[in-house]
């Protein structure tokens, strides 16, 4: 939470900006000074704006509501590079969201580790209302995450992940195995 910080100066104190006959008040003066301090963070933080939403620079209090912006959710786990780079690379993920690619992508990111990803593949079509459609029933996809500690990485969470970036009707399964 952000609050008023020992020592900030305004760049811009409100008892300048004062009538001349109120500045020699000591106390719409002091009044105003006490303003200066709890305006200070505000001001500080718009004339740094710019790094406030840059995900490489910004606070990690900031980076977690910056990932809000694009849908993401932090594991709070993660190193905070991995962190900024999830919240950096979040826009080009979400445009390969639902493919062999983004799914590979994110795991990646996710695990630190190689993903490999096995997909059934292909697309079918029958030429007879209602018929069985040729080939494997359900299309499904094995991903393998090579990592280079198992200990570092949860399989439940790969497993979730491959569940929410997939499209629903694929069946799925997950192996995470050390390098």
């Amino acid at each position: 939470m952000r609050g008023t910080i020992e020592g900030l100066l305004s760049p811009y104190p409100l008892s300048t900006l004062l009538p001349a006959v109120m500045q020699e008040d000591e106390f719409a003066v002091r009044l105003t000074a006490g303003l200066d301090d709890v305006l200070a963070p505000a001001i500080s933080a718009l004339d740094c704006l710019e790094a406030y939403i840059d995900p490489m620079l910004a606070p990690e209090d900031f980076l977690h509501w910056l990932a809000t912006w694009f849908g993401e959710l932090l594991d709070e786990n993660w190193p905070i590079e991995r962190q900024r780079r999830a919240v950096n690379q979040a826009l080009s993920m979400h445009r390969l969201r639902g493919t062999n690619a983004g799914l590979q992508a994110q795991l990646e990111l996710a695990s630190g580790g190689r993903v490999e990803i096995q997909d059934s593949g292909g697309a079918s079509w029958s030429a007879m209302p209602n018929a069985d459609l040729p080939g494997e029933a359900v299309p499904r996809i094995h991903v393998q995450v090579i990592v280079d500690d198992l200990t570092k990485v949860s399989v439940s969470a790969v497993d979730e992940l491959v569940r929410s970036s997939k499209p629903a009707h694929v069946a799925h399964s997950v192996e995470v195995i050390e390098q």
